[in-house]
């Protein structure tokens, strides 16, 4: 017996021509609730003269968007699907339909952070931290709209958690995209959230970086277990998916970053 998709619209709002799709509102509610949290986060080095402050998360808020949207989608392209993008070149700007890549968003919100924090002339790798944390949320609400799409839906399985999805056959499907929504959103928050809330770890920068690499490494290699491949792709070398093989430097860069981390000396901030 398998649980009965939803079938929810993928439009949350129409107004006349104007449509308002689910998979919109949880990038929103992901920015906006990071941003929220990231003002949290440095209210507990306030009068310390420590940076990044209010008003620096303020003004990086254009640049994280930017960062995210352009770096999601120009990974999706090449990573995935390069040929078909560049026989169709139309339908790179068609991102409500989805199609953007979790990697190729790291990459775009590194970009910004690096070339945020030198024209204002912050910590970088605190910059990092922060957000590190705070993408947790928009990892969350992603994989739930991706759940509502009827997207990136799991492999068949006789298990009684089961969904047929629609698009995916007659044949019930792990619903991996609520795994990873509590593994890469939920958990890796609670985590990260921990850690950056000790001092002794918030004045080593660095350390929360490479513990989101390493967690949502490891996290995504264990849902790609679960999650049906890319037709266009499927199995890559050794029996890995694409998402899985992305998530190799990811462990790496990250055990880098601690590593690094302990070895600098503590953040002392300017004041």
């Amino acid at each position: 017996m398998a649980w009965t998709f939803p079938n929810i619209d993928p439009v949350a709002l129409a107004i006349g021509p104007l449509e308002i799709r689910w998979y919109a509102l949880a990038y929103l509610t992901g920015i906006l609730l990071g941003w929220w949290y990231a003002f949290y986060i440095v209210k507990k080095d306030e009068g310390k003269g420590a940076r990044p402050n209010r008003a620096d998360i303020d003004d990086y808020l254009p640049f994280a968007v930017l960062g995210v949207i352009l770096g999601g989608r120009v990974g999706y392209i090449l990573f995935y699907q390069p040929a078909y993008y560049f026989s169709h070149p139309s339908e790179i700007l068609h991102i409500w339909n989805g199609g953007m890549s979790f990697h190729g968003g790291v990459l775009g919100v590194v970009i910004s952070v690096i070339a945020y924090s030198l024209i204002k002339k912050i910590p970088m790798l605190r910059l990092g931290d922060l957000f590190a944390v705070c993408c947790t949320f928009g990892l969350f609400f992603g994989r739930l709209a991706n759940f509502i799409n009827g997207e990136l839906y799991g492999r068949v399985t006789e298990h009684p958690i089961g969904m047929v999805f629609p698009g995916g056959g007659d044949l019930p499907r792990h619903p991996s995209q609520l795994y990873e929504a509590v593994l890469e959103g939920l958990l890796l928050f609670i985590i990260l959230s921990l850690l950056i809330h000790r001092e002794s770890i918030r004045s080593r920068p660095g350390i929360i970086i490479g513990a989101f690499m390493i967690g949502y490494g490891l996290c995504r290699m264990f849902v790609e277990n679960f999650r049906e491949p890319d037709a266009y792709l499927g199995f890559l070398s050794f029996g890995l998916t694409m998402g899985q093989w992305l998530c190799v430097p990811m462990l790496i860069i990250g055990a880098g970053f601690i590593v690094n981390a302990f070895k600098r000396g503590r953040y002392v901030s300017a004041a």
